[in-house]
């Protein structure tokens, strides 16, 4: 080694230590494999890709400080630090060797320590930069990346006296990296421990890992609730019901995920007792399912089901989604309503209308879609997206009027635009065709299905009224939809949209439109962090042009819908969320009884 890097070295120890940064991969804890499964949950806000700020800011005087005290410390400490210093390598970014000085974009001819880093990567390759073209020379640096560095220099070294390389190591180099090595053989045997002590653990966990490619996310849902209002009494007990989805998610190129979702439950919704057809029978409607009522299972029994298998990859700029069954529209559209949202999970609303808008519950199924990205990540419109899907609702059954183009579908078209990092927006169109005896809002059929007074079997909606949901014979839909976020700070969020659905019947007098809108507000880290309180209010799906009743009621009052809930976060994996669901004029009447919905909603993450 050089006399003139030498004296460099012995003037600052940061520079020396910064300098001689080696790969995280030879050091420190191994980072997340390639092929671990990637997220594949729609973003309400884009966030920017910023970079990870240095975690080390030290000037150089208390770094001195700090060195003379470490020297001090015990074994234990030492290892304590190393594991800090580990984590610490893996947030900032894994390390790649370079080839000569001038691949560093923040390193200048006019640097002070210029040549010193120049001889370092020409005459002994023991320099290593940030994958984004950095070095970063100048942060602070503790005695443990001094130590890893230095490791790095003396295999080096090693390798040139090995191979008897020209004569660039001379005696008085070796007495110093000696000295060197003496000064801090604490610190390297403790780093060799650890990567011999990661390496075994690693092959242990190899050995009797699940799978290389697959790992499992699972939920848990415990619910406990009851209806009140002069019907409600009447028609409901108190109920405790379970909802449990196991997802394996696999990834085969570390940039692509298949969902493998398994579900079972017996979460039944509770009876609002809306007769509106006249016939002295509660007729079926979306206006009290929760979220936790979609189980995959149409008997809710208890039976293990296969809802959803759906495969996420990049194509170019593009994210290609295709799914083979339960697919609906917000797997790959933004819905813009963050902290109401949670894609029919239990850490959001507890309503399938105040958890996302009612476009999104148009069809689905099995289908393909696109989203393409376009925006900047630094300019003031954000990532933001073009996004185009299809979902047929009948795609495995090979009967005429069925299949995935014959039978039921929807074919969905959406704008997203994300202004900043505060502003969201959304403008969707979907177009659908239903066969006889179809719902409007029944996400392909996810809701199960349920059995009318004439005997026919149809699909449960999700959410809306009976007059927004019935399609007595084969119709087209086409239906607009507008949303909107806005977060003022990270402890306020504001959403809502609105959606227009116009029902062409192909018999006589089958039309109807049908409108819906809702707006929340969220307080995130409410009382403590990762809580949520949220209250949501708007009208369920209505349709005030289409009388089903046969007795001359009013059936053109407007559903209103009122819901409050607060999660509480009592650690990473366990959630408690009470709530209260409020709904008036049920059924477009409002001769009908105020209906309260009390939740109690205990959901476990693993």
């Amino acid at each position: 080694m050089s006399n003139f890097l030498w004296k460099s070295l012995a003037l600052s120890q940061a520079v020396f230590g910064a300098s001689l940064l080696v790969s995280t991969t030879a050091i420190a804890a191994p980072s997340t494999t390639e092929s671990e499964a990637v997220s594949t949950e729609v973003s309400q806000f884009e966030k920017s890709g910023t970079e990870t700020p240095s975690v080390f800011s030290a000037s150089l005087e208390s770094q001195e400080t700090q060195t003379l005290a470490q020297a001090q410390q015990t074994e234990d400490n030492v290892l304590q630090e190393v594991n800090q210093y580990s984590s610490e390598g893996q947030e900032n970014g894994s390390q790649s060797q370079v080839t000569s000085v001038s691949q560093f974009s923040d390193v200048q001819p006019t640097d002070w320590a210029f040549q010193a880093l120049q001889s370092l990567v020409e005459r002994y390759g023991c320099i290593a930069g940030y994958p984004n073209g950095t070095y970063r020379g100048n942060r602070a640096l503790t005695r443990y990346e001094f130590a890893a560095g230095l490791n790095a220099c003396l295999d080096r070294v090693n390798e040139l006296i090995a191979t008897a390389t020209a004569d660039i190591v001379t005696r008085e180099d070796l007495a110093t990296l000696q000295r060197l090595q003496e000064e801090f053989s604490a610190e390297l045997a403790t780093l060799r421990g650890r990567v011999d002590a990661l390496e075994a653990r690693t092959a242990e966990i190899e050995a009797n890992q699940f799978s290389t490619t697959t790992k499992l996310v699972g939920e848990a849902i415990f619910a406990l609730t009851d209806g009140f209002g002069d019907t409600a009494d009447d028609l409901n007990n108190t109920v405790f019901q379970n909802r449990i989805r196991l997802d394996l998610q696999t990834s085969f190129t570390g940039k692509d995920v298949l969902h493998t979702r398994l579900a079972t439950g017996n979460a039944q919704r509770l009876n609002t007792g809306t007769d509106v057809d006249g016939d002295g029978i509660a007729d079926v409607s979306g206006e009290n399912f929760q979220t936790f009522n979609l189980t995959g299972d149409p008997t809710n029994s208890n039976d293990v089901y296969l809802d959803w298998l759906a495969y996420y990859t990049n194509l170019g700029p593009a994210q290609l989604y295709v799914s083979a069954t339960g697919g609906i529209h917000s797997d790959y559209a933004a819905t813009v309503n963050p902290y109401f949202e949670d894609y029919d999970g239990g850490n959001g609303a507890l309503s399938t209308f105040a958890s996302e808008s009612p476009i999104y519950r148009i069809g689905g199924g099995a289908g393909a879609a696109l989203n393409i990205k376009f925006g900047a990540g630094n300019s003031i419109l954000r990532p933001s997206s073009l996004t185009v899907g299809y979902l047929g609702s009948e795609p495995s059954n090979p009967g005429i009027g069925s299949g995935i183009f014959n039978g039921n579908y929807a074919a969905l078209g959406q704008l997203n635009f994300n202004v900043s990092n505060r502003i969201a927006l959304a403008a969707t169109y979907v177009h659908g065709y239903h066969g006889a005896g179809s719902t409007l809002f029944d996400a392909g059929g996810f809701g199960g299905t349920t059995t009318r007074a004439d005997g026919s079997v149809i699909p449960t909606p999700v959410v809306g009224t009976t007059q927004a949901n019935l399609i007595e014979n084969p119709s087209s839909s086409n239906s607009y939809g507008l949303a909107a976020a806005i977060r003022p700070s990270d402890k306020f969020s504001i959403s809502g949209f609105v959606s227009y659905h116009d029902v062409t019947g192909f018999g006589a007098d089958d039309d109807f439109e049908a409108w819906s809108w809702g707006a929340g507000i969220a307080l995130p880290d409410f009382g403590g962090r990762g809580n949520v309180l949220g209250v949501f209010a708007g009208a369920q799906p209505y349709s005030l042009n289409r009388g089903l009743a046969t007795d001359g009621r009013n059936d053109a009052d407007i559903p209103y819908h009122i819901e409050g809930f607060y999660k509480y976060r009592v650690n990473d994996n366990v959630s408690i969320t009470p709530g209260v669901i409020y709904q008036t004029s049920s059924g477009q009447n409002d001769d009908s009884d105020d209906t309260f919905i009390g939740t109690l909603r205990t959901t476990f993450t693993f």
